[in-house]
């Protein structure tokens, strides 16, 4: 009886299923876990990976279903499997959802697209223009056929051009055999000798040492994490860091393994690319969620099948199928970005060292202002500290001054007081260059009616709408609902009565361009620069001097050498320390902290203002003493203290619907079942910060636990009984970044 029941794999699919489901084999078909596939749910077919575990053997076999195909695409890893199966745990969401971040490029599961090249024939054109004379050149270097898109990169040409000479007989058009590769296996065997060696200080040396040993040993992960296979890589801004990580790739691409390096920005991956590119001669392959559909492809399958050894990606590359992964670097770790704030909520850093610890590889967490949760690690003994305490080349930290605002002798109309305007009128005199920051985009942040108070709020959201007068609108920065600017009041009727309150970064540059009409002023906020070629290029014409003034949010803040900045005005030091969330100290001082560290990083020394209102705040004390260690043994007392993160565990349940009664129905029948014990408490439920937002109003609980609490068995406990109305929405997030 038992020799006639069919075989039996383990499915789990890219939806948000709890578990792997049960399906017969075709007679014939053999499989393994890890192989991709397709298989029958409900009236669909979906794509599928063989999990983990034999098949459920007590399921009638009359209602099992086949596996229908078996895709032509290498085996998902079991290092990946098992770090799915962490993050699906940790996070409480279910597997199959977490499962989808792997399979985010549907086409690489298919067979790859026929692909196609070009050779030269016998006879070429005489005279020739020079866009064909370099077409034939570089396919004169080459013994065999170069596909179309390399060709026109290493040609410098459009894409009509190799098609129109193939027109004219002058290319052959052939078929080239296999997939596309995006970065060549034998392209990264580096000869040390032949790369762009740098010149490292004598600091830099001693860290390169210290990492080329411990990666040379290659022991792994003590118990409970404990050892040192991580590492916090901590030194002040313009030290050198980059330089000191890039040893240790060189170390992990030279052994024959993976390297992945993810950024907090998008933003941030053009200059990584050029100073990788000078260092070791070719570029990695780049992965996020602007790529095309066809650049997704390529490069899943590259790292699938090892032959792309060096990635640089946003958080979503952690899930990406790597065959040999050897060395996790996670720059800038202190950034906010890297928090995952729809889908699966996970904080790529925290999720990083999981995998790093799974798969028994290095990880190297980088930063000048690292996060109060990586520097307990390294107290913990979970992370090795490596620091850099002086700029590179002997460059000094910029003096820094606080301007306070009560004893400034502007109008309400001005942002800028007469010290700053002095120093920035030197600047500009000197030939230097200056940066304002101001992290808030828009002209105002607030419309409000001089006649009846009414302030311009989003239909959808619980915030007030910010004019954006280059474009000629109110937009909510929630939603992204917009209306046209208003020529009257809608609550009163009163005609222009509505005044903008406040400054953005439009506001500033309209102000600094009365102050200084001759100067050349670039505003860098994320909706004045579209995509990673417009920030390119507003940070070329930056680094080309055709820029006096800078005026930027928080995108400037980071990752960001400029040779000619000499002077940093903080317009307003104040926004973001009157939250009430328990990282908004720690967030002001990590982000004022980076911008202060983009002047004086050559031979001219910088200078840094900080425009305040509340200079006695112990962040803005901080900063003008340059004392981090001593604001961070401040932050860390207070955290210990009440116990919240990195020295006890929260969690926030938000509930959220369109219909206001419902979500408080869901509210109140989920406090009846609150549990209660020693070492926790489950407060709420209670209205969000952000009540309503896109539309659905959403109450929340938060979880308030000791590290010795299983934070995730209680709340899975807890809500297993939940029964929502289908318009009610549920989410879970572990260690929840912010309060909104």
């Amino acid at each position: 009886m038992n020799a006639s029941k069919k075989p039996q794999v383990r499915v789990l699919v890219p939806l948000a299923v709890p578990k792997a489901y049960s399906y017969a084999l075709p007679e014939g078909m053999t499989l393994a876990p890890g192989d991709v596939v397709r298989v029958p749910l409900a009236s669909k077919v979906c794509t599928g990976v063989v999990w983990d575990g034999a098949g459920d053997g007590d399921i009638d076999e009359k209602r099992l279903r086949y596996v229908q195909e078996h895709l032509p695409v290498r085996p998902i890893p079991k290092e990946l499997r098992t770090f799915i199966e962490f993050v699906s745990k940790y996070t409480l969401h279910p597997l199959g959802t977490v499962l989808r971040l792997t399979l985010s490029a549907p086409n690489a599961l298919k067979p790859p697209p026929e692909r196609f090249g070009y050779v030269a024939t016998a006879t070429a054109p005489k005279p020739m223009t020079q866009t064909r004379k370099r077409v034939l050149d570089v396919l004169k270097q080459e013994n065999g056929p170069i596909e179309q898109s390399d060709l026109v990169k290493r040609a410098k040409v459009r894409a009509e051009v190799p098609r129109a000479m193939a027109k004219a007989g002058w290319l052959r058009q052939v078929q080239m055999d296999g997939a596309s590769e995006t970065a060549p296996r034998d392209a990264y065997q580096l000869a040390r000798e032949k790369s762009a060696l740098p010149s490292l200080s004598p600091d830099q040396e001693s860290l390169v040492s210290v990492l080329r040993e411990a990666l040379k040993d290659g022991d792994g992960w003590g118990k409970d994490g404990a050892r040192g296979n991580g590492f916090l890589l901590d030194g002040v801004t313009g030290s050198g860091k980059t330089e000191v990580y890039f040893e240790a790739i060189a170390s992990i691409l030279e052994a024959g393994r993976q390297v992945l390096v993810l950024l907090p920005e998008i933003a941030l991956t053009e200059q990584f690319l050029k100073r990788f590119t000078a260092r070791f001669g070719i570029e990695p392959l780049v992965w996020h969620s602007g790529l095309t559909q066809a650049r997704r492809r390529d490069g899943w399958r590259a790292v699938s099948n090892g032959s792309a050894r060096m990635v640089v990606g946003a958080r979503s590359a952690l899930f990406l199928p790597f065959e040999t992964l050897g060395l996790i670097v996670v720059d800038e770790e202190h950034e906010q970005a890297f928090k995952q704030d729809d889908g699966v909520l996970y904080h790529a850093r925290d999720m990083a060292v999981a995998r790093a610890w799974l798969g028994g590889f290095p990880i190297l967490l980088s930063s000048a202002t690292p996060s109060l949760e990586s520097l307990e690690n390294v107290e913990r003994g979970r992370l090795q500290h490596l620091r850099l305490g002086e700029r590179f080349g002997g460059a000094s930290q910029p003096d820094i001054s606080i301007i306070d605002l009560r004893g400034e002798t502007t109008d309400s109309s001005h942002w800028l007081g007469e010290s700053l305007v002095s120093l920035m009128r030197e600047t500009l005199e000197r030939g230097d260059q200056s940066l304002l920051f101001l992290n808030r985009r828009g002209y105002a942040p607030v419309s409000l009616c001089r006649a009846c108070g009414e302030r311009i709020t989003c239909p959808n959201c619980d915030t007030w709408l910010v004019e954006h007068r280059s474009r000629g609108g109110l937009l909510c920065h929630h939603c992204g609902f917009r209306r046209a600017l208003l020529l009257e009041c809608p609550a009163c009727g009163e005609k222009e009565s509505l005044v903008a309150c406040g400054p953005g970064v439009e506001r500033i540059a309209e102000e600094t361009a009365a102050l200084f009409p001759q100067a050349r002023i670039e505003i860098l906020s994320s909706d004045k620069v579209f995509g990673a070629r417009g920030y390119q290029g507003a940070i070329e014409r930056i680094l080309g001097r055709e820029v006096d003034i800078i005026i930027g949010t928080q995108i400037i803040a980071k990752g960001h050498h400029f040779p000619h900045l000499t002077l940093v005005g903080i317009v307003d030091a104040d926004i973001g320390l009157g939250n009430a969330d328990m990282r908004a100290s720690e967030r002001s001082y990590q982000l004022l902290h980076q911008v202060i560290g983009r002047c004086g990083r050559e031979e001219r020394p910088g200078r840094a203002l900080l425009q305040t209102w509340m200079p006695e705040h112990p962040v803005i004390q901080a900063l003008a003493r340059g004392d981090r260690d001593g604001f961070i043994e401040q932050e860390r007392f207070f955290r210990e203290r009440a116990g919240l993160p990195p020295f006890g565990r929260l969690v926030a349940v938000i509930l959220s619907d369109t219909s206001e009664q419902r979500v408080k129905d869901a509210a109140q029948a989920l406090s009846k079942a609150v549990p209660r014990g020693e070492g926790f408490v489950l407060l709420g439920p209670a209205p969000a910060a952000l009540y309503r937002l896109r539309g659905k109003f959403r109450y929340r609980f938060l979880l308030r636990a000791g590290r010795n609490i299983n934070a995730q068995r209680l709340i899975s406990d807890w809500l297993a009984g939940a029964r929502l109305s289908s318009g009610t929405r549920l989410v879970v997030d572990v260690d929840p970044y912010w309060f909104g």
